[in-house]
Parts: structure tokens; sequence; C-alpha cells
């Protein structure tokens, strides 16, 4: 049996993330967003790289500045995120801000799943994944996708814009790290292709690293 979430009063969720946005505005430098067009009347699969602590805080700075921006807080219903059984079990208030679990190899998956292609089904619902299932470095190479986005996508039967962003964490000159949002629009549930959507990401991510990273390129001497 999955965990649900028993998210709190939509007022109450707004208030808090609102704080949320402006804690993250103080302890990060800077914050800025490589957006792409929004559909309206969708659902949105929000995708993003699986690197710390903050993720989950990062989403949701992202969700506003981008989601909420392009198509009105008030035609949004709230984000959902899909978190591991044990992490939920660690952390009883999750469920109270959208999260639901899944238990990857147990006979509650097919629960899961559907229950995230039913959250997709409504327009203006999100749903966040980490599609690599575990912590890695932002700075790896290939990003590798676990199957269950292959499972939640066929299974929508609105219309769902997915996204990826590869979110790349730096400090330069700066004593704060800032944290530099990539998004890609990878199409939606219509044209979905895992093996596709796979490449693309990882394309992106590369150019992604590329934009960011500073580095100086060894001079051949002869």
């Amino acid at each position: 049996m999955i965990i649900k979430d028993k998210p709190l009063p939509p007022a109450v969720l707004n208030f808090l993330f609102r704080m949320l946005c402006w804690f993250l505005r103080k302890r990060f430098n800077k914050m800025p967003i490589a957006g792409v067009p929004i559909k309206a009347d969708h659902s949105y699969l929000l995708m993003c790289n699986h690197f710390s602590f903050w993720d989950g805080f990062l989403a949701v700075f992202l969700y506003r500045g981008l989601l909420s921006n392009a198509v009105g807080e008030k035609n949004l219903k709230g984000i959902k995120i899909m978190v591991l059984k044990k992490q939920m079990e660690m952390n009883w208030w999750l469920k109270y801000f959208g999260c639901f679990s899944v238990e990857p190899g147990r006979a509650s998956i097919e629960e899961s799943l559907n229950y995230a292609a039913e959250i997709l089904n409504t327009p203006g619902n999100v749903l966040l994944m980490y599609p690599q299932g575990n912590l890695e470095s932002s700075h790896v190479r290939h990003i590798l996708f676990k199957e269950g986005i292959g499972e939640i996508v066929p299974r929508v039967q609105g219309n769902c814009q997915i996204l990826w962003s590869s979110n790349i964490p730096e400090y330069f000159e700066s004593l704060k790290p800032s944290v530099y949002f990539n998004v890609l629009d990878c199409g939606t549930n219509h044209e979905f292709d895992f093996e596709e959507l796979q490449d693309r990401v990882n394309k992106h991510h590369l150019e992604s690293l590329k934009r960011t990273i500073r580095f100086t390129r060894n001079a051949r001497t002869h």
C-alpha cells in the first residue's frame, strides 16, 4: 500500500512556498532560470537531476519561478512529489507537502504508477520526479533513468508537458553557492519515447555543464 499525500490547504502551502523562495534567495547567491515556453491547459511532469538535500526545495523554487509565472498560480492545482517509501516513513511530514510513496520491486509499485498517471491526467497538476532514483553528483556526464518514467507517461490520458531541468550548483567568487536552472522542453506524452527522452536529456545536461562550468583549456605545446 502506498502512502498518499494529504497536502495542507492551498493558501497555507502557497504562503510556505513563498517563504521558502524568500529563504532560498537569501541562502544562495544567484538562481537564474533558463526557461522554455510552457503549454497552457496541460499537466506538467517536472524532472530534475538528483544531487543534494536541497533538491526538493530547489524544485519548489523552479515550480514557482517557471510554471507559476507562465500559466498563473490560479491555473495550477499544486505540486505532487514521488518519494521513496522509506523516506516517507522516516519523514512523516512529507505527505503534507504533496509527497506520495513509491517502493520499487514491491507489489505496491503498480498503485504508485497509476496514482502518478492519475495526477497527470488533470490539467494544472504538476508531478515532480527524480528519474535517476539515486543521489549523484551534479557533474556526472551521463544520467541513467530508472524505468518508472517509461511506465507512467504511457498511462497518461490527458495532455501533459514533459520538462527536464539540469540544476548546476557553483560557487565561483561568492561565499554563497549559485544554482543555475537549465530547463528542457521534452515535448508531450503523445510523442513520448523513453530512449529518445534519455538521449535528449543527456545532450542537454552536457550542454548545461559546458555553459555553466568555467575551465581553462590547456594549450598544447610542441
